[in-house]
């Protein structure tokens, strides 16, 4: 073997040597809060990108109603909205710490009201590695993801009653407490069976 050849063989083990010592030294950002791989938000973007481009289903935003938009708004309040955001709402709360963060979806900076309706419905299901963004198939009906697609591909132009319906708390507020001195009501003894 020649000087060439020495050399193409030390030039390719010393890579996933180097690369090894790396990742097992503890060197690696493992945490949330660390900085990112070198070119990570690039081949994780191409990558990304790439696979929705070829698996994204296609269907056309008109063919949605405003009761799938406002069925949308529903689904998405109840599963997507607290940590992705939901329209002129402060948060009350810190959110946990993601890398990379959530897109707040409506907000101007997180819009995809500029993505095809599939690539959003793709993302739904399927989730997205690595993100923190999980698969909302189980959880979901397939009627469910394209609405909430549709939601989210008309969030700067929402029908009023869909903004209604996203302004909805998740948790409505407990009952008030009986007024003093009344005994507090108990649930009614189930019937014995005949």
């Amino acid at each position: 073997m020649g000087k060439f050849g020495w050399g193409l063989l030390i030039g390719l083990l010393t890579f996933p040597v180097l690369g090894a010592i790396y990742l097992l030294s503890g060197s690696a950002p493992a945490a949330v809060t660390d900085h990112p791989f070198p070119f990570e938000r690039l081949i994780a973007g191409v990558a990304l990108g790439a696979h929705i481009h070829r698996d994204a289903p296609k269907r056309d935003l008109s063919s949605f109603t405003t009761a799938d938009i406002i069925a949308g708004a529903d689904s998405y309040r109840k599963g997507c909205g607290g940590c992705h955001g939901l329209p002129e709402v402060t948060r009350v709360r810190p959110e946990p710490a993601m890398y990379p963060p959530p897109p707040q979806l409506f907000t101007p900076d997180g819009y995809v009201t500029d993505d095809p309706v599939g690539v959003t419905y793709w993302k739904i299901k399927n989730g997205i590695r690595m993100t923190g963004m999980p698969s909302f198939e189980k959880l979901f009906t397939d009627e469910q993801m394209w609405q909430i697609a549709a939601l989210l591909a008309n969030a700067n132009k929402l029908p009023p009653q869909a903004l209604d319906t996203l302004k909805q708390p998740l948790f409505p507020p407990p009952p008030p407490p009986p007024p003093s001195g009344a005994a507090p009501s108990r649930p009614a003894a189930p019937k014995p069976a005949k």
